[in-house]
């Protein structure tokens, strides 16, 4: 377990998530499927079930985000190169549990993880160029803009988007 804040943990991704991962998904369908193009296709739990088994086969760590003891929702790395020491964070929040500082509070607490304890040089966030609530994580925690990945992933109804790609490196970050 992570504790970023009083208020806010982070849980290692285990099988006993996958109702609530699935829950707060399913509830919010409308909502998420903006931006997160595996919603339409999170059609039932068994669905959820599957993610959960891939990601806890790897090498990448995922974690269960809880604020104030509630699910709210995931984050965590992927893409992890560790011959060249780079990771990829990813995450999604819960519409009602947006605006309170959980996910760049949890960012954050990633970022150090990523460089203290796993060792990383390079941590990149890529965000679909649209979506602001998203890009304002990276911004405020000193991630650079490095550019644009033209129609970088396929979103729901069949469109395209393009992603930016901020990177931060251990020599920028300020333990």
């Amino acid at each position: 377990m992570i504790q970023v804040s009083d208020d806010i943990s982070l849980y290692p991704l285990s099988v006993d998530d996958i109702f609530r991962i699935f829950n707060t998904l399913d509830r919010e369908r409308e909502y998420m499927r903006e931006w997160l193009p595996f919603v339409d296709a999170t059609k039932d739990v068994e669905d959820t079930g599957n993610y959960v088994r891939h990601v806890l086969e790897t090498e990448d760590e995922q974690f269960t985000i809880y604020y104030k003891e509630q699910f709210v929702g995931l984050i965590g790395f992927k893409e992890t190169d560790k011959d060249n020491k780079k990771i990829e964070i990813g995450y999604w929040l819960s519409q009602y549990a947006q605006g309170k500082g959980i996910m760049t509070r949890s960012v954050s607490k990633l970022v150090d993880y990523a460089f203290s304890e796993l060792g990383m040089n390079r941590i990149q966030i890529k965000v679909a160029v649209d979506n602001q609530k998203s890009r304002r994580i990276p911004e405020k925690l000193g991630f650079r803009e490095e550019g644009i990945e033209r129609d970088g992933e396929l979103l729901v109804d069949n469109v395209f988007t393009d992603i930016v790609v901020y990177s931060l490196l251990r020599r920028e970050y300020k333990i």
